[in-house]
């Protein structure tokens, strides 16, 4: 088992950037794939965007496509979501997830069937 830790939230201005960072605790990523979901108060939990461990490859929502690069550093055993040209709607609670799927199908897997491990969240609080 991996247990995703998150930290880098904070407040910005709408227009700034932010890194996240999402760190495997106890084992290694290895074996997941590794997502970035977000949820306002009242609001259902949202996907961001996510990586495969072991190819790195991405998968983005369509919200933040262009603004958002997700990436992995093996040796660190971390996730990092960079967020740029943040939007005040996008002010809300931000939780790693690992899951044994592709980057792809982690959304869906959210919505439809659930995750196997999550973070406490990481808060981002954006003002215009």
């Amino acid at each position: 088992q991996v247990q995703p830790v998150e930290s880098g939230g904070g407040l910005v201005q709408a227009g700034d950037s932010l890194r996240l960072s999402c760190a495997g605790s106890g084992r290694t990523f290895s074996r997941y794939a590794i997502g970035w979901f977000r949820q306002a108060p009242g609001k259902e939990r949202e996907f961001v965007a996510a990586i495969s461990w072991s190819s790195g490859s991405t998968y983005y929502a369509d919200s933040v496509k262009g603004r958002c690069t997700i990436s992995r550093d093996v040796a660190k055993n971390t996730v990092y979501l960079q967020m740029n040209s943040l939007e005040p709607e996008e002010a809300a609670r931000y939780y790693c997830a690992a899951d044994r799927a592709t980057a792809r199908d982690m959304g869906a897997k959210v919505r439809e069937t659930g995750v196997d491990y999550w973070g406490q969240g990481t808060q981002v609080t954006v003002s215009s």
